[in-house]
């Protein structure tokens, strides 16, 4: 197959959330048919519910800064997904995508026909598979191996890390991580394993003891964010700078906006202490990262900021970032959501932040449809567009004091970066 037959496959597979095999038998069998390829790889492999991605990002900048080969595989995409698999900053080629789907396709359909597999492998098995062949081969030095749902049972879970590190947990997925925090908690704590070293974000006080309990359960030597003080803090639009001490002192500048990064941030520079990074190292490396459709300012005149908030953790990050930056602006909001999402709580949270809310659906079978979120949300000025382009035909009177801000789903970030014209 060429690169649209491969990525037209995939998505044929179905939706990557609701299709997912929980369970490791079936990537097992794949990647042994495959020759193993992930153990030939170091990883730090990293979960957690919100920051994740951008703990991924932070990590791999420092560990390329240092001048190592490195791999960093995520979820979702923005825009193609070749951006799922990176190698030393840059996204593969479609060629490389395409050559390892083909071979992992191939090997799929041989497993299949003598019966070793009960179905093809899921859209997010078939990635995973062809990230750890490309990573193998390009050659890498180290990956960063970003979890796509939960842990225990996520096929990236196969992998005997270099370094765990758990981001902060929250809400998310529950239909499939379970209703209470705990349960997601002990889903999450699953990609520890006996020997690795792992780090552990400042938690809510339920979560802690299940990260805590599992890790004394393997012997996980664990290094604690809680245990570093920040000082110094100073927030802007754009980022943040602080002095993090610990059993060192460092002098971080993070270049991702919003008051959450700054724990994130964090988390990226214990793990690159943990991983033997020098100071200097971790330090340009953090204030080097990117992490795009996250509170990304795609546009000045008129002012335009796209952030996948999707989830109520990721709403309340932006609902305090619009409330310590943007006090004095007239927010106007374009939203769009995914069905399975919890839509009425994040329109609760983020709605009352802006004067004026266009609902909107992005161009995705999932998408929920915008009078659906006319009947479970409020607002004195809420508006509807079939589509982003026309919810920005309604904004196109904005002026200067105006801040035009696109939310909710990363399907429609991906959409708002591809319309205008973001810098990739």
């Amino acid at each position: 197959m060429n690169y649209p037959d491969s990525v037209h496959f995939l998505y044929a597979l179905g939706n990557e959330i609701k299709t997912a095999k929980f369970g490791l038998e079936r990537i097992r069998t794949l990647l042994q048919a495959l020759g193993n390829p992930q153990d030939r790889c170091r990883f730090v492999h990293v979960a957690g519910t919100n920051g994740k991605g951008s703990t991924c990002a932070m990590i791999e900048a420092a560990l390329r800064t240092e001048g190592r080969p490195t791999g960093l595989f995520i979820s979702p995409h923005l825009n193609e997904p070749t951006e799922r698999i990176s190698i030393s900053g840059q996204p593969v080629s479609a060629g490389r995508f395409t050559e390892a789907f083909n071979r992992v396709h191939a090997t799929a359909e041989k497993l299949l026909d003598g019966g070793a597999i009960d179905l093809h492998p899921t859209y997010f098995e078939t990635v995973t598979a062809m990230g750890f062949l490309i990573f193998t081969e390009a050659p890498t030095d180290i990956v960063v191996l970003e979890v796509g749902l939960g842990g225990r049972l996520d096929a990236t879970n196969v992998v005997h890390p270099q370094l765990s590190v758990i981001t902060q947990i929250d809400f998310d997925h529950e239909a499939f991580l379970g209703i209470s925090l705990p349960a997601i908690a002990g889903e999450k704590a699953g990609i520890l394993k006996p020997g690795a070293p792992a780090v552990f974000s400042r938690q809510r006080p339920e979560v802690t003891p299940v990260l805590e309990s599992r890790a004394a359960e393997l012997g996980v030597p664990v290094s604690r964010t809680s245990d570093w003080s920040v000082s110094d803090l100073e927030l802007h639009a754009r980022g943040s700078r602080f002095t993090l001490t610990g059993e060192r002192t460092l002098h971080i500048e993070c270049p991702l906006a919003g008051e959450h990064q700054v724990e994130n941030s964090v988390t990226a520079a214990v793990a690159l202490v943990r991983l033997g990074v020098p100071d200097r190292t971790i330090e340009l490396g953090i204030a080097r990262a990117r992490w795009p459709g996250r509170l990304e300012q795609i546009s000045m005149n008129p002012e335009i900021v796209i952030d996948g908030a999707h989830n109520p953790a990721g709403a309340r990050a932006l609902a305090a970032y619009l409330a310590r930056f943007y006090a004095g602006r007239r927010v106007r909001m374009i939203y769009g959501a995914m069905r399975d999402k919890a839509v009425e709580e994040v329109c609760g949270i983020l709605f009352p932040r802006a004067a004026q809310v266009i609902v909107t659906a992005p161009q995705q079978p999932r998408a929920l449809f915008p009078d659906a979120i006319l009947r479970i949300a409020e607002h004195p000025d809420l508006r509807t567009a079939p589509s982003l382009r026309e919810a920005l035909d309604l904004v196109s009177d904005a002026t200067p004091e105006d801040a035009i801000f696109i939310t909710g789903s990363l399907y429609l970030v991906g959409e708002a970066r591809a319309l205008l014209g973001a810098q990739s």
